[in-house]
């Protein structure tokens, strides 16, 4: 016997995964990391038994749910799963998953769209984060077809519009958690930023590569990769993250010039695997990173003038454009980050778990 449980499958920006209605979910936090791993047909390499797609990007989950909190719309819970691994992490954020929210919302009737634009104010209960999510309601209904066009999805689709409200510090102590915008970890300069992501930058040219390697090229780079964990464990403790060993943070990010016309030219490591692209608040926070006197990128980043920059970030599949808001007063502090997403419905049902899971007779949230 199984019970079914209603879900649309979505993807957002670049990743894809089942969203759920909290009230439809276990309110027993084991319970409901029990559901997901049986959603998601984790653990299993293939993910054969369940909705994974066998790689990170596609293992992930989103819960939403109507707000109670004074001017906010919604609340989104990320889950991360991993293919090979039986865990659940609420811990991190993801801007692509967030793309969806807003759609998600309108589609289960968890809020009202307008005719034209709807715009709602998401907060992310991950990292405690609010922003502003716009999406095309034309005769309040969601359009899903339109000609922007993000790199790593192919095709174009109606805009989606994330303006983030507050980033500093999503999960580590502030925005700079080590004190410093420069740190020596092993003879290597590090840059240990949290702008809406947990993530360490590096030069490619200190791990003795280019930096425009292919991420097949750098998924087979044992050595490299064994080097790049030893700094993010260190890195870790640097960052008042604890011991970050089976943490799916901080994000590692090798940088080097721009070669396409861009900012500054990225491979990411989320953490164990070569990002395709970029996820979304870690290009947020490597922008920032490039306004950053003394930072790894300065030297590197060929940045526009003006205080409000648009920074075009370079990844193995194309470039992700953040646009930052810089404080006149003080240009070294970005006030403001927006940036551009797409989102599509791709099913709508019910996934079925075994009923040994989660009993039928149990209570949802």
């Amino acid at each position: 016997m199984q019970r079914p449980i209603p879900c649309l499958f979505m993807r957002g920006g670049t990743s894809r995964g089942p969203f759920f209605d909290a009230a439809d979910l276990p309110a027993d936090i084991a319970t409901r990391d029990r559901v997901l791993l049986a959603v998601m047909g984790s653990p299993d390499r293939r993910q054969i038994d369940g909705l994974g797609g066998a790689h990170p990007l596609t293992s992930k989950v989103g819960i939403v749910s109507r707000s109670k909190a004074a001017g906010v719309d919604l609340e989104f819970l990320f889950a991360q799963l991993q293919p090979d691994k039986d865990t659940v992490d609420t811990t991190p954020n993801c801007g692509n998953m967030l793309a969806a929210v807003v759609p998600f919302a309108l589609e289960r009737g968890l809020a009202r769209a307008r005719d034209g634009t709807t715009t709602l104010r998401v907060l992310t209960l991950n990292t405690d984060m609010q922003c502003d999510v716009t999406v095309q309601t034309p005769g309040g209904m969601v359009e899903y077809a339109g000609d922007a066009r993000i790199d790593g999805v192919p095709g174009t689709s109606a805009p989606i519009t994330i303006n983030f409200l507050d980033t500093a510090g999503s999960v580590a102590p502030g925005l700079l958690p080590t004190g410093k915008v420069l740190d020596v970890i092993d003879g290597v300069e590090v840059t240990c930023i949290d702008n809406g992501m947990p993530l360490v930058l590096l030069r490619a040219a200190d791990m003795e590569r280019s930096g425009y390697e292919t991420v097949a090229e750098l998924n087979a780079d044992a050595e490299l990769k064994a080097r790049i964990e030893s700094l993010r464990i260190e890195a870790g403790r640097l960052m008042k993250l604890g011991d970050v060993t089976s943490k799916n943070y901080p994000k590692m990010t090798l940088i080097a010039a721009p070669r396409t016309g861009g900012a500054l030219c990225t491979r990411s490591f989320i953490p164990h695997v070569c990002h395709d692209a970029i996820g979304v608040l870690a290009a947020v926070t490597v922008a920032t990173a490039c306004v950053l006197d003394g930072s790894v990128a300065r030297g590197i980043a060929v940045m526009p003038p003006g205080l409000v920059k648009t920074v075009s970030v370079e990844h193995p599949t194309g470039e992700f454009s953040v646009e930052l808001g810089l404080d006149p007063a003080n240009p070294q502090n970005v006030t403001r980050a927006a940036l551009l997403r797409t989102a599509r419905l791709i099913m709508r049902g019910e996934v079925m778990v075994p009923d040994a899971v989660w009993p039928r007779g149990a209570q949802a949230a």
